[in-house]
Parts: structure tokens; sequence; C-alpha cells
């Protein structure tokens, strides 16, 4: 996902920056833990035997894609490794395990907007639970969103193959070959930036559909 640097968040709020960096991790974990879960439940038991079964955060990071997000604004997780042969749905399976990952950031981003507005209604705006819930709904919105872009290796890319009739599937292999040098270009271009307002546009739904349930 692409973020601003978050060194001189840092030296600004150290709190802040400790509270954005528990938020990434756990979106990071989580979602690849439902990618790891879905594989299992459709019955291939490669992820499960890979460790990645497991909310412990450790086996979801990938240490170069952390280092990345701290001094660079931009990093990844640990992929999750499946066998598509080996999933009960042989036509949707491996859509299905690619879609798992951005619907579990929505719905924690949709999650958390609830006790957030809570607090914020009840005018606690600087606790160290509302720094960590003002970032973690967000960072969920904005991985789910990033994540369906259908450029290799994203989760959209995947999602594409179910939507692209067959005559189209030349399009699947150009991105297979050159989607991952695109989004290079993109995220380093800072064309990524385009994604910022839809997601502003997620939290502010999310907040205003938590918020009225706490109005009177």
């Amino acid at each position: 996902m692409n973020l601003p640097g978050l060194l001189p968040l840092l030296q600004q709020s150290p709190l802040a920056f400790v509270m954005l960096m528990i938020a990434l991790i756990e979106a990071i974990a989580l979602h690849e833990f439902a990618h790891a879960l879905v594989a299992d439940l459709q019955g291939d038991r490669l992820p499960r035997a890979m460790g990645r079964l497991s909310l412990n955060p450790t086996r979801h990071l990938d240490p170069l894609g952390t280092v990345f997000i701290v001094l660079l604004g931009f990093g990844w997780g640990k992929p999750v490794e499946f066998r598509p042969s080996a999933l009960a749905s042989k036509r949707f399976g491996a859509a299905m395990v690619a879609l798992a990952g951005p619907l579990t950031n929505f719905v924690l981003a949709v999650a958390a907007a609830f006790p957030l507005a809570a607090l914020l209604n009840r005018g606690d705006f600087s606790s160290p639970i509302v720094v960590f819930l003002s970032y973690f709904v967000p960072v969920n919105a904005l991985l789910a969103v990033f994540n369906l872009l259908p450029l290799p290796p994203l989760d959209g890319s995947r999602l594409l193959t179910i939507f692209l009739p067959p005559r189209r599937q030349n399009i699947i292999y150009f991105l297979d070959r050159w989607g991952f040098l695109i989004l290079i270009g993109i995220v380093f271009l800072g064309g990524s930036a385009f994604l910022l307002p839809v997601r502003d546009h997620l939290v502010n739904w999310m907040l205003n559909l938590a918020g009225s349930h706490f109005r009177i």
C-alpha cells in the first residue's frame, strides 16, 4: 500500500507513529490471514502447512516490505501461497481467495468506524484508542481499494480472470508479464494518489453510517 513516509511522523508525534504502525501491521496481517483461511476452507492445506493460518502478525509480515513502509511509505505483506488446483471451486476458487483479503479490510474499516464515531461523539479526540482507530479505518479502506487494482500481484488481477471473456484472456497474459512493473511505475510516479479520494469517500461514508447510530 502507498502512504506518506512514516519517519517524519515519528519526529512529530511518537504516539501517532506507534498507533499507525500497529494499524498497518494488523490490517496487513488480517488481510493475509483471510486469504489463508478461505483457501483452507476450500480444501487447500498448503497455507496451513506453511503456518499462515494464524493471527500472529509475524507470520504474515515481510521484513523488507515493512522496512519499505517506514522509509518510503510503500510496502507489502508476505503473499499467501495456495494451489488453485486444490480448491473446491476450480472456476471461482482462486478469485474467492483473492477477494477475501480486500473484503476483510473493508469489513474491518466499517467495524472500527462504529467505536470511532461513538468516541468522537463523546468529545474524545486525542486518546490513544481514538488515534489508533483514526488510522485503522482509513488504512483498511485504502488496502481494500488498492488491492482491487487489476494488476499482478494485487488481488484484483485474480478477479479479472472471472469477468474477462475467453477471447480477452490475452489481457491476462499481458498483465502477468508486465503488471508488476506497471504497478511499481504507478506507485513511484505518484499515480496511486488517485485512490485517495476513493478512500476518503469510503471513510466518510463509514463514519456517517456509524455516526447516525449515535446522534440524538
